[in-house]
């Protein structure tokens, strides 16, 4: 671990290179699907900089106070939002965001968990699945853009969503692994990157291909970014190869390898 960290910190002085900018403290909103590989990331800018980072964490949508959008609303400081890309989107329509400044980082695919020791529903086939979802008793999802897909579209196809309205339900904010974990659900869906952080669990796997739906995350420069240059100095840092395999290990398909 200590090489991959000074080796990390040597790419990051490398790529930022000695541009004689100012100390700026950098505000971030992130949601929770890039988190992993942003935690590991961030002290390699702030040494190779001598900025500091100060993040809020929330998700990409929603109604939640810890929510993204709604963080904004109440004029929280933002230099740097990393979000689900159409989320992204939607702020930069809203003016929220510079359009131009947009950057995908990483793809990442829904994965499917259960309490650590627990039987695993069968992944090989959306109609394996479909039947492990009709013997449980309790289901759990994200107020993310993964829930939101599982939620409105996925069981829609399997032609089970009537039966779902009673055992499956949505978490707000708290990690979906953390509820699968206490036993309060038996299957969980999230994120994979955003599952494995998560102690007590075993992540059966991703989606089958046929049900599988790939989520972008984005960085974005906010319109009213009080450090611009910062912020679009760590958003470089972060869409660079350098980044690439910190972000691959965090569960993430990065977009520059």
């Amino acid at each position: 671990m200590r090489r991959i960290t000074h080796a990390l910190l040597g790419a990051a002085i490398s790529f930022i290179g000695a541009q004689g900018a100012f100390a700026a403290e950098v505000h971030v909103m992130i949601s929770g699907g890039f988190s992993a590989a942003y935690k590991e990331l961030v002290p390699a800018f702030e040494k190779a900089t001598g900025n500091t980072v100060v993040t809020a964490y929330g998700p990409s949508m929603g109604e939640t106070p810890q929510a993204i959008p709604m963080r904004l609303s109440r004029g929280e400081p933002a230099d740097v939002l990393i979000m689900v890309g159409y989320a992204l989107d939607e702020l930069a329509a809203k003016g929220k965001v510079v359009s131009a400044s947009r950057m995908a980082l990483a793809d990442s695919l829904i994965g499917v968990a259960v309490k650590s020791g627990a039987p695993k529903p069968d992944l090989s086939s959306p109609e394996t699945l479909k039947a492990a979802l009709l013997a449980s008793k309790t289901i759990a999802y994200s107020d993310s853009a993964s829930g939101v897909y599982v939620s409105t579209e996925m069981f829609k196809k399997l032609g089970i969503a009537e039966q779902m309205k009673d055992k499956a339900r949505k978490i707000p904010a708290t990690p979906v692994g953390e509820i699968v974990a206490s036993g309060a659900a038996e299957i969980g869906f999230q994120q994979i990157s955003e599952l494995k952080p998560v102690h007590g669990i075993d992540i059966v796997g991703p989606l089958p291909p046929a049900l599988q739906q790939v989520t972008v995350f984005s960085a974005g420069l906010a319109s009213a970014a009080p450090q611009p240059d910062a912020g679009k100095e760590l958003i470089a840092f972060l869409s660079s190869a350098q980044a690439a395999p910190v972000i691959a290990k965090s569960g993430l398909e990065p977009k520059v390898k």
